[in-house]
């Protein structure tokens, strides 16, 4: 009797049997049903080069090191660009009058048949790494979302778009190799673009595609119209969703390997009038979160922060609107002052990043879990620090705001403009002022903007208007601007990844006296424009050192005048 794979890895050394459980439990648990070598990758109980050498192993083929022994680039014609996609397999070397083939696992019958026909010789197989032979394939194909597009319209032609399908047919369309492929593709494409969603929108003619790349949406080739049901359907039951309900709005997540970094995908879909809205966000679980400083803030703002950090007690807001980057700092904050001898719990909607050490508590309101029914709960789990992932209500606010002034640390956000209007936004939900004013340390306020690629970026004479802009006497020689077409490094973009810019609002005693005796908004950020660095003024020093651009901190601001200043 052929071993299982489990035997396989025990026997190997690199897996203890009691692992298996909840790997075997996750894949009984899912639909449709993931390979368990899969799981196991993705739990990290083994990495890609064990599984794939104990599938070698099982199957009684070479495991080979692509690295070691790449493919002749000459024998790339003998199997078809979309066979080769298709089977993941990858001609390697011709010996002897056979064709030894590279796959990342078993290989069924029929295809096997259908390779040799087709390269007119025997086929030896030999198994690696699927992330090797993924790379390998784009190596030798140039595979990418636009070439599976051509051959997909080429194949199917341009008729049945509007055509009705059963449930039936759009799961057996969905499992097509080509059509998982192709979902395969734009995923791993998104991830190598640095993507933070992939957007696919149906309209009455046609399908887009877009990915968000450093806050900016980028049309993308997309599949064509006709391939819309099955390309929604293959992504929701990558996410375990129901492909029969297609007119109420669905959640689910996907969880992939891309180089062996681990890569979760929240998926969303609504229904519009032609179809389904499907948005992917990606989340890399693997990336090391970004120590402060990296995050852009400036060196006087980072100590004054640090030392806020290290109070026993009391509230730290980070305002901003969404996508403006608060979890990652909070995240980021939260890893500075992590010890061992402090409990840590946060309640987040949805835990976006698990965090080794650090307790973390999804909202599920269906369940009746809300952010102020946990903190209720969080409060009798003896904490230190208390994360909060949004004060959205009163009720919520008073919790965090009590927490704080019984001996806790709490981290929350707040989605306002700037770091004054977070005592405005609090003092609107009902918050009493001597509770605001009592419990509140401080208050972030960011915004993220592009940075300029430092391959590419050029110097421009700064426009005499930024003096009124930015309230500054003088200007710099040079400030930069993007390249219009960019270079290869920021793929024509001009801009190479996002960072932010801050003020760091703290409570001083004429703060504390304006909020005691409700001052209005203007008057709170009057006086506290009198002590802090604004976020246009960061901005300012960021477009000096060359690190973004004008326009992008303008806009990201808000600035108009000189509110700089």
């Amino acid at each position: 009797m052929t071993k299982l794979l489990g035997q396989w890895l025990h026997d190997l050394g690199y897996l203890e049997p009691a692992a298996l459980v909840p790997a075997l439990e996750v894949q009984a648990g899912a639909h449709p049903r993931p390979r368990l070598g899969a799981v196991l990758v993705a739990q990290k109980q083994i990495n890609e080069e064990q599984l794939a050498r104990a599938l070698a192993a099982q199957v009684g083929v070479e495991y080979l090191d692509l690295e070691a022994e790449p493919p002749d680039p000459a024998l790339r014609d003998l199997i078809p660009a979309g066979v080769a996609q298709a089977c993941m397999i990858v001609p390697q070397a011709s010996v002897n009058g056979w064709l030894r083939c590279v796959t990342a696992g078993p290989l069924d019958a029929a295809a096997r048949r259908k390779i040799e026909f087709l390269v007119n010789r025997p086929i030896r197989l030999a198994i690696a790494p699927e992330s090797a032979v993924n790379a390998q394939l784009q190596e030798l194909y140039g595979l990418s979302v636009e070439s599976m597009i051509a051959g997909l319209a080429q194949d199917e032609g341009e008729d049945g778009g509007d055509a009705e399908v059963t449930i039936h047919d759009l799961h057996e369309m969905a499992q097509e190799p080509t059509l998982v492929n192709l979902v395969n593709v734009i995923i791993a494409n998104a991830i190598a673009e640095r993507a933070s969603d992939i957007h696919v929108e149906p309209f009455e003619s046609e399908l887009r595609l877009k990915y968000r790349i450093d806050g900016q949406l980028q049309e993308m080739p997309p599949p064509p119209k006709q391939f819309q049901s099955a390309v929604v359907s293959r992504i929701k039951i990558m996410a375990g969703m129901d492909i029969a309900e297609r007119y109420l709005p669905q959640d689910g997540q996907i969880r992939v390997n891309v180089n062996s970094t681990r890569v979760d995908i929240r998926v969303s879909t609504v229904p519009t009038v032609y179809g389904e809205s499907v948005v992917l966000r990606l989340l890399n679980k693997d990336r090391s979160l970004l120590k402060l400083e990296r995050l852009g803030l400036p060196a006087a703002t980072h100590a004054r922060l640090g030392k806020l950090l290290g109070r026993p007690y009391g509230i730290i807001l980070v305002c901003g609107p969404t996508g403006s980057g608060k979890t990652t700092t909070l995240y980021s904050a939260m890893l500075e002052i992590y010890t061992p001898a402090k409990k840590i719990i946060t309640i987040e909607d949805p835990v976006e990043y698990q965090i080794q050490g650090i307790n973390q508590i999804p909202v599920r309101p269906k369940r009746g879990l809300t952010f102020a029914s946990g903190l209720r709960s969080i409060l009798r789990q003896d904490p230190d620090i208390i994360m909060v992932g949004e004060i959205r209500d009163r009720e919520t606010a008073d919790i965090a705001i009590r927490a704080a002034l019984t001996g806790h640390l709490v981290f929350s956000t707040l989605h306002t403009n700037d770091a004054p209007g977070a005592v405005t936004r609090l003092l609107d939900m009902g918050v009493e002022p001597f509770l605001i004013a009592s419990s509140v340390q401080a208050v972030l306020g960011q915004r993220l903007v592009r940075r300029l690629c430092p391959a590419c970026r050029q110097a421009v004479a700064p426009d005499p208007i930024l003096k009124e802009q930015f309230g500054v006497e003088t200007l710099p020689e040079k400030v930069f601007e993007a390249k219009a077409k960019g270079c290869e490094k920021c793929h024509g973009r001009g801009y190479h990844g996002r960072i932010g810019v801050f003020e760091l609002l703290t409570i001083s005693e004429e703060l504390h006296n304006l909020v005691l005796h409700s001052a209005s908004s203007s008057e709170i950020k009057v006086a506290a424009k009198r002590q802090m660095q604004t976020m246009g003024q960061d901005g300012w020093e960021k477009v000096c050192a060359g690190v973004t651009t004008v326009s992008e901190v303008l806009q990201a601001t808000q600035m108009s005048g000189a509110e700089g200043a």
